[in-house]
């Protein structure tokens, strides 16, 4: 796995890793994971030891959201890429007494054939997950813990308590266009809590910043 960058978004736990793909007249090859990458790499430390016992694959159609979906018990953080189409991935800090908690902010995931590099997003537990597509999507996830039904929760991505100020407005511009004509939403994620009811909640408690 050739790992050409790792970066750091609006929400600084929330990274980015760019690797390579090796195009030739066929099409291309890549390597999008190795785990002694992952654990050798200099940039990559938060990952170091982080086990991935579960990998997710999900397709959508065009003007699907889904989202804002948090587990713990086990805790879950998500390294998530685009395997065809767009994903638009929605990342929300629920750590209570974090200093960005109720903070929200996307990040742009094309998968074009011919791009000469692909991206994960890694989402670390702490964080409420979502994501948006404007176009016929395919996604897949590793994930740092097993599913447990018992231990999940979820806020509406369309509450109006979120605070977007920290958000690339193009994409904010996007989700609102999405949500006025009419997005697919589950019955479960439109009827998630609010942010406010969230933090009132004593599972909230398992978030706390800090003891992650």
């Amino acid at each position: 796995m050739k790992v050409e960058s790792v970066t750091a978004l609006a929400l600084p736990d929330i990274k980015v890793v760019r690797f390579a793909r090796f195009h030739d007249s066929r099409g291309y090859f890549a390597e999008p994971f190795r785990r002694g990458d992952f654990d050798q790499h200099p940039e990559l430390s938060f990952l170091r030891g982080v086990a991935l016992p579960q990998m997710n694959e999900s397709w959508s159609r065009a003007g699907v959201v889904r989202g804002l979906h948090f587990q713990w018990n086990p805790y879950m953080g998500k390294l998530v890429r685009c395997v065809h189409g767009r994903l638009v991935d929605l990342f929300l800090d629920i750590r209570l007494g974090s200093p960005t908690f109720g903070k929200i902010a996307a990040y742009d995931m094309a998968a074009p054939s011919d791009a000469p590099s692909g991206e994960w997003i890694w989402l670390p537990p702490g964080f409420a997950h979502g994501v948006f597509f404007t176009t016929e999507s395919r996604i897949e996830y590793l994930c740092s813990g097993e599913y447990n039904p018992a231990c999940e929760a979820g806020l509406s991505p369309v509450t109006g308590d979120l605070d977007w100020s920290l958000c690339d407005a193009g994409l904010k511009g996007e989700f609102d266009a999405l949500i006025a004509n009419g997005a697919v939403l589950s019955e479960k994620d439109r009827q998630g809590q609010s942010l406010t009811a969230w933090a009132a909640d004593p599972r909230a408690e398992h978030f706390r910043y800090g003891s992650l």
